[in-house]
């Protein structure tokens, strides 16, 4: 969270969450939320462009194996705008395969965090893949 010099308040870091997996995602997004983040959730890669752009999430965390894309090229898109090519992103994914997380890294994602996770460790990487 950051802090306003002038009024005190404090700013929410902003995530978008695209997970397919319903349970994993409400879970992420209540721990989430406890831990103060604004959290904007997705079920599917449809809408991340609208959500990028209306959003505007700090950080983005990010599933590989969505039902109507694949994660990899959400992260292409995402490196194709100079306006999204800087939001760090944080996959979590299921698929343990070193190709997979080569490929990934090479689109740009900050880190990368093979289910099952630990929340804590996730709210660590957060933190400082943020600074």
């Amino acid at each position: 969270m950051t802090t306003d010099q002038e009024t005190g308040a404090i700013d929410s870091i902003r995530i978008l969450l695209i997970e397919d997996n319903e349970p994993n995602r409400r879970l992420l997004e209540d721990y989430l939320v406890y831990q103060g983040f604004e959290v904007q959730s997705l079920a599917t890669g449809t809408g991340f462009e609208r959500a990028l752009t209306d959003f505007k999430p700090q950080i983005v965390l990010l599933d590989l194996k969505l039902p109507d894309m694949d994660g990899c090229d959400i992260l292409e898109r995402m490196q194709e705008s100079p306006d999204w090519r800087e939001i760090p992103v944080i996959v979590v994914s299921a698929r343990a395969f070193i190709a997979d997380q080569r490929r990934a890294l090479g689109l740009g994602a900050q880190r990368y965090l093979v289910k099952p996770i630990r929340l804590l460790e996730l709210l660590e990487v957060i933190r400082s893949v943020l600074g």
